[in-house]
């Protein structure tokens, strides 16, 4: 992989870190152009089941993001779901999406 910028780095440490903080399944950092950033965890209630990333999204339109710069996900699994990409891709449609295993190195990106 190439070589990361410090704000790309910087929302892999968010989303590692939210993931650590709660031991969720995945964690997930986006970064609005305004330049604000949001993470959020995997949320898996009876009532209401969202992705890790779904959440990072729904955080930053809760503050009023309106656009996306980049999003970051944490996780043992092998790809996202397109569910969570479209997420980002609504806000979005340039985002880089990382996808980084447990320790933060990043293993796949989705650019548009």
């Amino acid at each position: 992989m190439a070589e990361l910028d410090s704000e790309d780095q910087k929302i892999i440490t968010l989303a590692r870190s939210a993931r650590a903080r709660t031991g969720a399944a995945e964690g997930a950092a986006v970064r609005d152009t305004d330049g604000r950033t949001y993470s959020a965890t995997t949320v898996a209630l009876s009532s209401l089941r969202l992705t890790a990333l779904q959440a990072a999204v729904a955080a930053a339109v809760a503050s009023g993001a309106e656009g996306l710069e980049a999003a970051a996900v944490v996780t043992a699994s092998p790809g996202l779901s397109a569910e969570s990409v479209a997420a980002v891709r609504e806000l979005g449609a340039t985002a880089a999406v990382f996808r980084a295993d447990l320790a933060g190195a990043v293993v796949a990106v989705d650019r548009p």
